[in-house]
């Protein structure tokens, strides 16, 4: 019994492999006639168990999707032992010849499904002879009725639209008498079934899934007849074809990224248009990559096009101001031409808002007057970015990167790290060379001459260093631009001998990145 247990095991994967391969099938409404055989072993009073053959017909009708209702009905020789001869028990080998019939229910656990199980119960007669050794009847040829319950699980396979083949494990409780022992128990019999069923009907004419397509049709598209959606889109299959003109086998019909499904019920775009609104960015980018609106040109209605910002300009299409300078991005692009992008298109320190709104310079021009002072560094300084008079600097520096420059001119109260009044020029000199250019880094670097320790005169340029980028600082340059290192009494340019020589000594220098 372990050995064809095991048969029927092996065989079941296969069915199980080969009904993934096929379609869906319904058995609602639907007659099925099935033929099974297998093996048999019967559990009585005796004490030997053997194996016999057995066979099933059946005939049943789906009421609903879960259920069916039908009639089993076949022939089963069941076979037992008794060793040793009991003294009151005449016979050592039992051999029933017995035709069951019963009303039946399937429950299918699966339904619509290609692999579909099922529990099956039912109520109903066995009729039996039985014979011993030697062909004779035991204990005379008189047919005999016994009621019984017939359980069982299993599957069927489809292999096609019209069969399935399938497997049944089952046991059927008899009662007592049946093997001429009375012991007040219930004897029974296990069976294991390999079978096939016959659905008969369901022609081209028929709507099997509701998908509103026949299955003529249905064939001629390659669509699923048993499934109304077979690509699993969300869309019946006929609601593809004749409203939304999309591919019912296809469940993302414009290769844009979302489903057919998804485009009509949730995100309301065109299932058969790879871009909805024309904005030349796929619906699936503009929900999955931008979160823009796939059904709006202009998601933030500033006037460019989704397509535009993102693939053109590099702005950003939920925000009207994407750089944040008080114009948008429409302003930008068609009115004064400036990056909108970038808060300051010229560089010179101004965000493109406030020169256009605030003090009516050039968003274009660094140095809208021409005077030679960036507009920045003239609002700084508090001059006109408008009049190329006021722009006179005492002092120009410049800054060329891999250069020094020796900032003559900025000086501290002696002994401490406080700036005088006669550095303000220098200091502006050296600001304003900064803003001309902005992408520029610059080393502040402070010198002592060499009276006093090393220590302490490291530690006062140090500070020395970091007053100086305070102040520039605090004027606008940027931190990340400017750093201060103080190097003491190193690295002298005069003598230390002289007054004259340790005042050069004593300096600030600008190390240029």
């Amino acid at each position: 019994m372990l050995r064809n247990i095991t048969y029927v095991c092996a065989l079941s994967l296969c069915l199980v492999m080969l009904a993934e391969r096929t379609s869906a099938q319904q058995t609602e409404g639907r007659w099925a006639v099935g033929l099974s055989g297998g093996v048999n072993m019967w559990f009585n009073d005796l004490n030997e168990r053997k194996i016999g053959p057995g066979g099933t017909v059946s005939l049943r009708y789906g009421i609903s999707p879960g259920f069916s209702l039908g009639l089993l009905a076949g022939m089963e020789e069941l076979k037992s032992n008794q060793d040793p001869l009991l003294a009151d028990y005449p016979y050592t080998y039992l051999k029933m010849n017995a035709f069951p019939g019963s009303l039946s229910a399937w429950v299918h656990l699966s339904p619509g499904s290609s692999f579909a199980p099922y529990l099956r119960l039912g109520a109903g007669v066995l009729a039996y002879t039985r014979k011993t050794h030697g062909g004779l009847y035991a204990p005379d040829d008189q047919m005999r009725a016994a009621f019984i319950v017939p359980v069982g699980i299993g599957f069927e396979a489809f292999t096609s639209r019209n069969f399935a083949v399938g497997v049944d494990v089952g046991y059927t409780t008899l009662s007592d008498a049946v093997d001429v022992l009375e012991n007040s128990s219930m004897d029974g019999y296990g069976s294991a079934r390999l079978g096939i069923t016959w659905l008969p009907g369901s022609g081209d004419e028929d709507d099997l899934d509701g998908d509103g397509l026949t299955g003529g049709q249905e064939r001629r598209l390659g669509t699923d007849p048993n499934n109304p959606d077979s690509d699993g889109d969300g869309l019946s299959d006929g609601d593809e074809l004749r409203q939304y003109r999309t591919n019912p086998l296809r469940s993302d019909s414009d290769s844009d990224g979302l489903t057919d499904g998804d485009e009509v019920i949730k995100f309301k775009t065109d299932p058969s248009r790879f871009d909805s609104d024309g904005d030349n960015l796929s619906d699936g980018d503009e929900l999955q990559k931008f979160n823009t609106d796939p059904t709006r040109v202009d998601t933030d209605g500033d006037g460019l096009t989704d397509g535009d910002e993102i693939l053109r300009l590099k702005t950003d299409p939920l925000k009207v101001d994407t750089d944040g300078d008080g114009l948008s991005d429409w302003d930008e692009v068609k009115s004064y031409r400036t990056d909108p992008a970038n808060p300051d298109s010229d560089g010179d320190g101004i965000i493109d808002g406030e020169e256009v709104s605030k003090y009516r310079t050039n968003p274009l021009k660094v140095d809208t007057d021409a005077g030679g002072l960036i507009d920045g560094a003239e609002i700084i300084r508090g001059t006109n970015p408008l009049n190329p008079l006021d722009d006179v600097v005492k002092e120009t520096i410049v800054l060329e990167r891999g250069k020094t420059v020796i900032l003559q001119g900025i000086n501290f109260a002696s002994g401490s790290a406080t700036l005088t009044r006669d550095s303000q020029d220098m200091l502006e000199s050296a600001f304003a060379a900064l803003v001309t250019n902005p992408n520029i880094r610059v080393e502040i670097a402070g010198y002592t001459d060499n009276v006093g320790s090393r220590i302490a005169n490291e530690r006062l340029s140090q500070r020395r260093a970091e007053a100086v980028r305070t102040w520039l600082v605090a004027r606008g340059i940027g931190a990340s631009r400017l750093t201060a290192r103080g190097f003491g009494m190193s690295n002298p340019i005069d003598t230390n001998l002289t007054p004259d020589g340790r005042a050069r000594n004593r300096r600030i220098e600008f190390h240029v990145k």
